[in-house]
């Protein structure tokens, strides 16, 4: 019975996260970054990430959020790169924080709610040294 209510739980834990859904944009220097999170259906949300810099070809990426036998995880799939789990750990309410120590850049995935904005961020070490970038998203649509 402890089992079951437990899968539940896991099951039902994307929901937590509804507050990410919808369209995003973030601009600074003429680099646009946009990210788009589907509202949590059947335990899962699906992203899409695009980079479009100045001159440059759009950086594309894909996500989800799901249930794994390690806990909640969010998947990085960049294009010529092996998918890339990040598992959550402990954050405040209408916080999601991701890790994972064993990949080079970033360890760290983070999303909170800022107010009407999303706030996003990748932290870790690149070179020995620590290095970090943040994001302040507004929306672009609400969600569906």
């Amino acid at each position: 019975m402890m089992l079951a209510i437990l899968a539940a739980a896991a099951v039902a834990a994307p929901a937590d996260l509804s507050w990410m859904a919808g369209s995003w944009a973030y601009e600074k220097d003429g680099v646009v970054t946009r990210e788009t999170w589907l509202a949590p259906l059947g335990g899962t949300m699906s992203g899409a990430g695009q980079t479009n810099l100045p001159g440059k070809p759009a950086r594309s990426e894909f996500m989800t959020i799901t249930v794994a036998p390690a806990g909640l995880t969010f998947t990085a799939y960049v294009d010529g790169q092996a998918p890339t789990p990040f598992v959550a750990v402990p954050s405040d309410p209408g916080s999601a924080v991701f890790e994972n120590r064993a990949h080079d850049f970033p360890q760290r995935v983070m999303y909170r709610r800022c107010g009407e904005n999303l706030c996003a961020g990748i932290e870790g070490v690149a070179g020995g040294k620590p290095r970090a970038e943040h994001w302040t998203y507004s929306r672009v649509s609400a969600p569906e």
